[in-house]
Order: structure tokens, then sequence, then C-alpha cells
């Protein structure tokens, strides 16, 4: 229990991160999608996740591209922008497309993988956006290391994220609102 109490305050750091780094103005807005599922197999040696995002009234500068991996009791900073281990991610971006490419894959990649995108030159709260993540079920053909509980804890910890994602949301538009 005390694991997760530690992952969701670690979440709502990122959040407050991602939202409220540069301040409440402006209008620029950020949407992000991503695929909810991804499967492959460790015999690939690559896998790369989708990101994509619009923005209306956001500068012309490019977005800083950020991505998290959560894993049952931790959470990494893959990219934020410039990637932790350069021999295993990379980060390709084509116009409002962003990959995120995992090379030499096993099944201790098995994670939820989230992608975020931040105009940090605005002060709109809407203009640093994360993805809902996308959760990345590796298969092998050895001993495969995520059985059935690991695959429970990876979709629990993504729909409690979704859960959070939705109350800090409704938090952010009453506060907003009520300005």
């Amino acid at each position: 229990m005390a694991s997760f109490n530690k992952l969701k305050n670690v979440l709502m750091l990122a959040f407050d991160w991602i939202l409220y780094g540069a301040g409440i103005a402006g209008h620029c807005r950020v949407t992000v999608t991503q695929p909810m599922f991804q499967q492959a197999d460790s015999s690939m040696n690559n896998v790369s996740l989708t990101c994509t995002f619009s923005a209306s009234g956001c500068s012309s500068s490019p977005p800083e591209v950020l991505w998290f991996r959560f894993l049952t009791n931790t959470h990494q900073d893959l990219c934020t922008p410039e990637c932790t281990d350069q021999q295993k991610y990379r980060v390709h971006s084509s116009q409002n497309n962003i990959l995120l490419e995992i090379k030499d894959l096993t099944v201790d990649d098995n994670a939820v993988y989230i992608c975020g995108i931040s105009f940090s030159d605005s002060g709109s709260p809407l203009s640093k956006q994360t993805g809902d993540g996308t959760v990345l079920m590796v298969t092998g053909s050895g001993k495969q290391h995520s059985n059935g509980k690991h695959i429970f804890m990876i979709i629990t910890s993504s729909l409690l994220f979704l859960y959070s994602s939705a109350v800090l949301a409704s938090f952010v538009v009453y506060k907003v609102g009520s300005k």
C-alpha cells in the first residue's frame, strides 16, 4: 500500500509540473493521444510506441517531448527531453507524430509508457499535457517474466492513472473557471 501511495504522489507531482510549470495564462491548448495497448515479441528486438498531438494557439516553436514509464511499483523518466539511456531509447519526431523507439526488447520492458508534450513558452495550463499511456506487453520465447499478476498490476495502474487524470482535470477546470 505504501508503494502505491508513493507512486500516486509521484504521479501528482508530475502532473503539477506539466500543468503548472509555467503558470496559468494564455490560450495554447494541446491534446495528446496514444494507443491504449501494444503487444510485441521480444524476438523483434525493437518496438516503436506512437504518440500524436495537436496544438492550437501555441507558438510555432517545437514543443518539448517527454516520455515516462510506469512499472508496478515505480516510475522512470525515460526522455525529459533527452533520453537517459540513449542506447535503449530514442525519440523520433515528424510534425505532430512522436515515436519512442525501444531497442533490445525484453519482457522487462513491460510497463505503461506515457508521452508528454510541453510548450514551455506558454503560460496556459493546457499547453502541457500527457497522453493516457500505452500498455506495452512484451512476450518472448524464453522465460516469461510477466505473468498474470504483473499484467493485472499494469492494467490497474493504468486505470488509476486515468482516474487521477480525470480528477485533476476537473480540479483545474473548476479552479480556472472560478477565477
